[in-house]
């Protein structure tokens, strides 16, 4: 059993659409299997109390105890630097590799690796998020470089909520957010099932459609050597950027 890839998620305690997909995702590749640590995530605002649960400390919390599983990696699958900010990230990765000593990612800096890489930086953003939150994630976008050209969102506080949210409701945001022919389209959420229409959304399209879930993913499985062309029907990015 030597060679295993394991890979950690640290998952907010209300979503139930990212350990599924997540598995699902993973299914034919059976060296690999994906073990998950949740926090408390129960509102998505920018409310004090919303912010305070993505603090160091219930991350690392999570962290510690993937890290008993002796993890290959472990991926925040979370979005919460959209709108806190990228650097939030970094640091969170520099401090979940210092207190485990295993290498961390995450769904929001995996997303803009992705972007940067293929040189795609006119995007357009399809969310389930508040007003506030869109705003603070297209600001905070602008300002490091990209150029949002469109967005489409829910104006829902969330976070449980999000999962409910339909399949045919985020291919119609896709497809209005689409009428600005932007370069490739963002779901951003890992409470709503974007993962599962990006394929059927890209041929419709004719755009690329990166989704959160499926971007700490193809991230995780670079990280530890796994050929991501291997991971079929869920989206041109695991078999554009793969090695």
């Amino acid at each position: 059993m030597s060679n295993r890839v394991l890979l950690g998620m640290l998952t907010p305690s209300s979503n139930t659409v990212l350990e599924p997909v997540t598995s699902a995702m993973l299914s034919g590749l059976p060296e690999v299997t994906a073990h998950f640590g949740r926090f408390t995530v129960k509102e998505i605002s920018l409310r004090a109390a919303a912010l305070d649960q993505f603090t160091d400390t219930p991350f690392l919390d999570a962290a510690r105890l993937l890290a008993d599983a002796r993890l290959n990696v472990i991926g925040w699958n979370g979005t919460s630097a959209g709108w806190l900010g990228f650097a939030a990230d970094e640091k969170l990765c520099a401090s979940i590799e210092a207190e485990t000593g295993i290498p961390a990612c995450t769904s929001m800096l995996a997303l803009n690796e992705i972007l940067e890489t293929t040189g795609r930086k006119r995007f357009a953003i399809v969310s389930p998020y508040l007003d506030e939150i869109q705003d603070k994630m297209v600001a905070n976008y602008n300002a490091a470089g990209f150029e949002v050209v469109a967005e489409r969102h829910l104006n829902d506080r969330g976070n449980f909520s999000f999962s409910e949210v339909t399949e045919e409701t985020i291919e119609r945001m896709c497809m209005e957010v689409a009428e600005s022919k932007p370069e490739a389209i963002a779901i951003i959420c890992t409470n709503m099932r974007g993962a599962p229409v990006a394929e059927r959304m890209e041929k419709a399209l004719g755009i690329p459609v990166y989704d959160t879930v499926s971007t700490v993913v193809w991230k995780a499985l670079r990280m530890t050597g796994v050929d991501t062309r291997r991971v079929e029907g869920w989206g041109s990015l695991f078999r554009e950027l793969h090695g």
